[in-house]
């Protein structure tokens, strides 16, 4: 049974961008991790050590957005190889950034990058 852990909408303050006037401003930014694996006969265990804890993936979230990048692909990046290492089960990894009222001349409400992990 395949199983799907996520952290939808983590929000946090961070100084990610590529121009230098991001880095010292900083924005609002939203994450959200998908973790998918196959549970198969642990998919009834009661036991947190037989699946994806949530708690430690935003935890590793918020580690890495104290870390002022210029790319958010850096970042997705990085959080993708930390679960691999944590949960070498992994079949499927999903990292989303959006960021909030990117400095552009217009209203725009968030950009964003998606990265996918899939395990060969």
């Amino acid at each position: 049974m395949m199983t799907t852990v996520s952290l939808k909408g983590a929000e946090f303050f961070a100084q990610h961008g590529y121009y230098p006037e991001e880095q010292v401003l900083g924005t609002t930014f939203i994450v959200e991790v998908d973790v998918t694996f196959d549970a198969g006969d642990e998919s009834s265990s009661d036991e947190l050590d037989k699946t994806v804890n949530y708690e430690y993936i935003y935890h590793l979230c918020c580690e890495e957005m104290k870390k002022p990048r210029k790319l958010l692909e850096t970042v997705a990046n990085t959080i993708i190889q930390q679960i691999q290492q944590r949960y070498s089960f992994a079949e499927e990894i999903i990292v989303t950034i959006k960021k909030k009222h990117p400095p552009f001349k217009g209203k725009v409400d968030h950009s964003a990058v998606t990265m996918r992990y899939i395990k060969p």
